[in-house]
C-alpha cells in the first residue's frame, strides 16, 4: 500500500503541476479549477488513498461499481460525481451516494432523479451534458444533448424538487466539426454556459478536459476538470 500511495501522490503532484501551469498560462487563479480525480474501475482502497492526499472531489461513470465503492467510503469527506450515461432504472440507486450527475441529457432522467431525490430527501446537483458532435437538438454519440436542448432541460431541471441546476459538462467530441479541436469545443461549450447564465445565475460550473486536454479546458474557462488515467494509471482492457 505504500508503494501505491507513493504512487498516486507522485501522480497527484504532476497534474496539480499541470493545472497550475495550466491557469497561470491562461491568467487564471488555481482556486478557479476544482479537480475531479475519476476513480472508475480502481478500488475503494485507492479512493481511501486520495482521500488521505487531499482529493475532496472523485468521479464515477457505472452504478454497479459505483454503488459499493461509495458505501464502503461514506466516512470520507468527499463529493461523489456520476459521469457516465444513466439509464432511469438506475436513478434511484445513483441519486443515494452521487452529489452531482454530470451526464442529464433528456427530459425522462430528469424527471426520474427528481422523483427519486424527492423520496430520498436529497437535493441532487446536475449538469446538463452537451453533445457538440450532435445537431441542435439531436443527441451525440457519447450521450449528451445538442445545444438547441439545453434551455428545455435546464429549466426542467431548474424547476424540479431534489434537483439543483449547476452548469454544463461535455466531453471532447470524436466526430463532427470539433473532432480533434477540443479548445474550439470548450471554448464554444463556455459560450453557451454564458447564455444559460442569463437566465439561471446560479449554473456556473463548467466541466470540461481530462487527462489529455485539461489544459485546453482550463484555457478555455473549465471551472472543473475529470482526471482519470493520470492520477491513477492506465486502466486494464476490460473483457
Amino acid at each position: 500500500m505504500t508503494e501505491r500511495r507513493d504512487q498516486l501522490a507522485a501522480n497527484l503532484a504532476k497534474v496539480e503541476e499541470r493545472i497550475t501551469a495550466a491557469c497561470v498560462a491562461a491568467g487564471r487563479k488555481r482556486e478557479e479549477v476544482t479537480l475531479i480525480v475519476v476513480t472508475k474501475t480502481y478500488p475503494a482502497s485507492d479512493v481511501r488513498v486520495l482521500s488521505e492526499l487531499g482529493v475532496r472531489h472523485v468521479a464515477e461513470n457505472k452504478d454497479q461499481d459505483a454503488a459499493p465503492k461509495a458505501d464502503e467510503c461514506s466516512d470520507l469527506p468527499l463529493t461523489w460525481h456520476f459521469v457516465g450515461q444513466l439509464q432511469t432504472n438506475k436513478a434511484r440507486s445513483v441519486v443515494r451516494y452521487a452529489d452531482l450527475v454530470q451526464s442529464v441529457d433528456r427530459p425522462k432522467l430528469v424527471t426520474t432523479l427528481s422523483n427519486e431525490a424527492v423520496r430520498a430527501g436529497r437535493e441532487v446537483g446536475c449538469l446538463i451534458q452537451v453533445a457538440l458532435d450532435a445537431e441542435e437538438g439531436g443527441r451525440g454519440d457519447r450521450g449528451g444533448v445538442g445545444p438547441g436542448g439545453i434551455e428545455e432541460l435546464a429549466d426542467l431541471v431548474a424547476g424540479s424538487p431534489g434537483l439543483r441546476l449547476d452548469g454544463l459538462m461535455t466531453v471532447a467530441p470524436l466526430t463532427g466539426p470539433y473532432a480533434g479541436r477540443e479548445q474550439a469545443a470548450f471554448e464554444r461549450l463556455m459560450v453557451l454556459s454564458t447564455a444559460l447564465r442569463r437566465a439561471h445565475p446560479a449554473a456556473n460550473m463548467v466541466s470540461a478536459g481530462m487527462s489529455a486536454d485539461l489544459e485546453q479546458a482550463v484555457a478555455a474557462g473549465a471551472t472543473h476538470v475529470r482526471v482519470g488515467t493520470a492520477v491513477l494509471g492506465v486502466r486494464p482492457r476490460l473483457g
